[in-house]
């Protein structure tokens, strides 16, 4: 049924049979199948011939307008008869709704995308969407592998840096009694600081050796097409990269260096202690520029 109708709601393999509005204002329509591989075997691939009967599902589709779409899929369930296969029976499925499937696949990817690409929360999505949290979250995880298993960029500026996240959780070991770290507030990030390939990682934990079970995930070749790696001033970073990335130059966040300066500056005994002492100045606030 290649209609305006079926056009317009452009999901591949489904054909709009007719629409009705309800006393809301909901438009409900009606879909039959019509991609003729939606009769093959899951199992076998062998296509069926004989109807065991009809099912009517409903699934959910993104948001069509202010009152919205309401969707019934009228599909038929059929009979395998090729012998060998241990499949009996099956319901018509196309790429766009797999079995046994409550969502649309696009739908199932604008959610996932919206965190992924837009910034939103899993709640919000959840709420524009009218999902649930675990499945807004879920749809979130595979979009975010797409990016985590794809290759690193070539990164020049590695950037480090500490990243206080929610409280820190203790567990007892029933064991031996001890009270063990199982959730850190601290996490460490992985950026390139000068181009622009943005987060290349995170992890939990701030040590030397949280620092370098990331770089060991990373190839040898990404990792030595490093020339700089860019910290505060932490002594477990920079033995970190010592470590982990020995051909690089440590560089110090001017930021850092200036706070630092700033406040040797300004505390009581500090170099203009000896002036004042002297009647050569008076203490005065002094600020230190990069560049």
């Amino acid at each position: 049924m290649d209609n305006d109708t079926t056009l317009l709601l452009d999901l591949d393999g489904l054909a709009v049979a007719r629409v009705e509005r309800l006393e809301d204002g909901t438009r409900r329509v009606h879909l039959i199948t019509a991609d003729e591989q939606a009769r093959a075997c899951p199992e076998c691939g062998v296509f069926a011939t004989r109807v065991k009967g009809s099912a009517t599902t409903r699934p959910r589709d993104l948001p069509y307008g202010e009152s919205g779409l309401e969707f019934r899929w009228h599909k038929r369930r059929w009979w395998c008869r090729e012998p060998g296969c241990p499949r009996r029976s099956f319901t018509e499925q196309i790429p766009q709704l797999p079995a046994g499937a409550r969502i649309t696949m696009r739908l199932r990817g604008a959610a996932g995308q919206r965190i992924r690409d837009a910034a939103s929360t899993v709640i919000q999505a959840a709420r524009d969407l009218h999902l649930s949290w675990p499945t807004v979250m879920d749809a979130f995880r595979t979009a975010a592998h797409e990016v985590t298993q794809a290759p690193l960029a070539e990164v020049k500026v590695l950037g480090i840096d500490e990243t206080r996240r929610g409280r820190p959780r203790w567990e007892q070991d029933p064991a031996t009694g001890k009270w063990m770290l199982t959730r850190d507030r601290w996490h460490t990030g992985f950026v390139d600081a000068l181009g622009a390939g943005g987060l290349l990682g995170q992890v939990e934990g701030r040590t030397v050796a949280d620092v370098l079970a990331w770089l060991a995930t990373t190839p040898l070749a990404w990792r030595k097409s490093i020339e700089y790696v860019a910290i505060d001033m932490s002594a477990t970073y920079r033995a970190a990269v010592r470590t982990g990335l020995p051909h690089a130059t440590v560089v110090v966040d001017h930021f850092q260096v200036v706070q630092l300066a700033n406040k040797m500056l300004s505390t009581a005994g500090g170099p203009w202690q000896d002036f004042r002492e002297a009647g050569v100045c008076h203490r005065a606030p002094v600020t230190l520029r990069h560049g």
